[in-house]
Parts: C-alpha cells; structure tokens; sequence
C-alpha cells in the first residue's frame, strides 16, 4: 500500500473545555449511550465498538509499531469532559428511563444511579401525525414550527451557559417518522423557513432539531431514516454556518450484515437471486415501525443498500433481477433483543445455486449506542477542523448515508472504512494511504 503524499492538510484545534451531546429522544439508544460513556469513564466497562476510543490507524510504513490509537493521530475529546443533555416526550430522568428500555443490567445501573438522575430531558418538539404509535405528555407548545424551533435554540443556549459547555453536537435518537419525499419546501432555505413560519405538514419534527442546531453552527447527525439534515434548504445552511451534518440512519444490525457480506460476495462475483429479510423487536422502535407509515421509511433506507453496492446494471449476469424483500415484525417479547434472519440465494460457477442463512441476534441500542458517541466526537473534530456541510468520511455508520448533489451514497462498508481512516490521516496532519504499487507499503 503506497503512502500517497498530502498537501493542504487540515489540522484540527486542540479541543477545550466541555463538551455538550444533545440527543433529540431519551430512550434506550441514549440512555445507553449516556451510561455508557459513564461506566466507561468510572473504569466499569470497555467502550466496545466505538472506533474513536478503541480504534487503531496505520500510519506510514507497514510495521507494528506504526499503528497507533486513532485518538493519538488527532485531538478527539476526552469523555471525561463530555455533558449530556436532550429533549423527549416522557418526563423520566435518564435512570428512569434507562430501566425502562430494559438494554442495560441493573446492576451496572445502579452503580451510575446517580448522575443517571441529575439527567432530565427538556420538553420535545413534537406531534403524533409523524410518529403514529407514540403519545408523551412532555410537549412543548408553539403556534408556529418556527416558534418551535426558537424555543430549541433556546434551550441549547441554556444547556450550554449552564453546564459551562466550549462547544456542542447533536444527534438525533429519536423514533422514525413517517415517510416524507423531499418537495419545494425542502429545496431552498427561504422556502423551508417559510415553511416553518406556515406550519407546513411536510416539516417533521426532526427538521425542526436539525434546523435548529444548523441555525446556531452545531454539528448535526440524524440517527433515524426520516428525512432531516438530508433536504437541500439545510445542507445549504449548513454551509453557511460552518456546521458539519451526517445522515441518516445508524447501521445496527441485518444492515451492517448486508454491508458485511455483500462486497464479499461482489468482490468473489458471486452472484444473487434474492435476498429475504425479516426482523423481530419489541422496544419502542418495533411498536412505532408496526405503523405502515413509519415502517415504510426504515423500508426504504434498508432495500437501497444492497442496489448500490451490487450495482446490477453494471453487473446484469450476476444480479439483475435480484429479488430484495425486508420486513419488521413488532415482538414485545423480545424487547431491545432484536433478531435479524437473512436467507440469501446465490449462485456460483456455471450458475450453481447456493444458500447462506443468517440469524442474528443482536441488542440494536448496544450496536448503536457506540455509534452515537463516534458520530458526536468525529462530527466535534471535523467542526474544530473547519469542515461543513456533510461528512460524507462518516457514512460508515449509516444505513443511507448522505451524499453530494448528483452522486450516489457508498454503501460497502470497507470502502468507507478506507475514506474514514484516510479522512482522519489527513485531518492529522499524515500522509493518507493508497492502494498504488506492487506491494503494501
């Protein structure tokens, strides 16, 4: 692997003072996230799968001793400066709430009991239209979606002015809404303003979050596959506010699966027939995608996955006509103990049929919660490194990554890998890594 030289290289400002992470939904994902990060600062627990603080990047030559920390290639925010906050319809504090998701073994929780119940969420914006199974009580009120979103800026000036906070991010952690198609009122951001001062019905909630934290400059990532930082109005904005955004949709689990194995069956030219996916879960997340409206959003971020890595039209023999079918079951049984089971028909030399089951069986708010952490550290550094608008580099944790005008997201999930690790090469100062020459080095 040849070492490509750099020139105009970004380099990142040391961070300072406190970190603030706003979660817009204080349920199991955040509630596990924020636990998290507390048992791993009080030494409880590792932080299994957060690339920020256990991964590790190659840096010049091929040796063992050229693989450091990637906290040690770039100046990443130490967690033990990092604050939370965020907003949700139910009124628990996050120990409260933390029980209630059921993730997290109670035994571990209530050694975090405490600064667990100093947490409590701010009044939500929201409305039931776009979030069909939900009812909370803990609401704000607004005449106008503009006089919501104020009312977020608001609080975040609080949040920020009383936990002391140098800078802030925010992630969404919030259930899906229903399916909405970009339109006029997305394109531009007088119109999308406009809209917000008119009540537009093609405004979600999660708009209002993402307009809000863009408005003030804060990094923005959209963990849910409803539109958000997405819509063209506010990737403008985010530009013109120097704000990093990343959307949407963490990759859990039958995704991340996909994302795994597809690129090794394209890389073989293997070819597939179909596809088969179904999930059971019973957490909130399964109780709102049992509403068609919502589950036809999470449809649609999950079936674009295996058309772009596969690329059928470019790949006819081996996959066109493939058949892609996805389905979610509510299983209140089950609860965050989600099962994801594949049935993938291929086809080998001389056309051969094969057959590869998968039966996952995974906790969807451990898989993400590390997600979380990365994509408000990263987004942090890409703020302090004077990057904005969308971090295509952060794609490797999203179902349906965003992308430039007139290009199409990457999905195969080594090939973002590669952009993330060369993206934080460059942000530190070293040379990125290429696959050029006869060898490795």
């Amino acid at each position: 692997m040849a070492v490509k030289k750099s020139s105009n290289k970004i380099l990142a400002t040391q961070p300072k003072g406190k970190l603030g992470i706003l979660t817009p939904g204080m349920g199991a994902v955040a509630t596990t996230f924020i636990a998290g990060v507390m048992a791993v600062n009080k030494g409880l627990a590792n932080p299994i799968g957060s690339l920020s603080q256990m991964g590790r990047l190659r840096i010049g030559k091929r040796t063992k001793k050229n693989i450091p920390f990637i906290k040690d290639v770039v100046p990443l925010q130490n967690l033990k400066n990092v604050v939370f906050g965020g907003w949700d319809i139910f009124a628990d504090d996050m120990y409260e709430a933390a029980v209630h998701a059921g993730v997290l073994d109670i035994n571990l929780l209530n050694k975090l009991k405490a600064p667990l119940k100093k947490i409590k969420p701010m009044k939500a914006v929201f409305d039931s239209a776009y979030v069909k199974k939900l009812d909370g009580k803990h609401i704000k009120k607004g005449k106008t979606k503009m006089d919501l979103a104020k009312a977020v800026m608001a609080d975040i000036k609080k949040f920020k002015k009383d936990n002391k906070c140098d800078r802030l991010v925010m992630v969404w952690c919030g259930s899906t809404e229903i399916y909405i198609k970009e339109a006029p009122v997305h394109r531009t951001l007088e119109a999308f303003e406009k809209g917000l001062k008119s009540n537009h019905k093609l405004i979600a909630p999660s708009m209002i979050y993402a307009y809000a934290a863009i408005k003030m400059g804060i990094p923005y990532a959209n963990g849910a596959p409803n539109l958000s930082c997405d819509i063209p109005a506010l990737v403008e904005l985010s530009k013109e506010t120097q704000a990093p955004i990343a959307g949407k949709d963490f990759k859990t689990g039958q995704t991340l699966m996909k994302t795994i194995l597809a690129p090794g069956f394209k890389a073989r030219a293997l070819g597939i027939e179909g596809w088969f996916s179904t999930n059971i879960l019973g957490n909130r997340d399964g109780e709102v995608l049992d509403h068609p409206d919502n589950f036809k959003t999470k449809e649609v971020s999950k079936l674009g996955v295996l058309e772009e890595i596969l690329e059928p039209d470019l790949y006819p023999e081996l996959y066109k006509d493939f058949y892609h079918k996805v389905r979610i079951n509510y299983y209140p049984p089950r609860g965050d103990d989600k099962e994801g089971w594949d049935n993938i028909d291929i086809k080998g030399w001389l056309g051969y049929k094969m057959q590869i089951k998968v039966d996952f069986l995974c906790k969807d708010s451990i898989l993400a919660a590390p997600i979380v952490l990365d994509l408000a550290i990263f987004l942090d550094l890409a703020k302090r490194s004077g990057m904005s608008g969308i971090q295509e580099w952060l794609s490797f944790y999203l179902k349906s990554p965003q992308a430039p005008k007139g290009r199409f997201p990457m999905h195969d999930i080594f090939k973002q890998l590669n952009k993330l690790e060369n993206t934080i090469r460059y942000v530190g100062g070293e040379d990125v890594l290429t696959h050029l020459g006869q060898d490795y080095e």
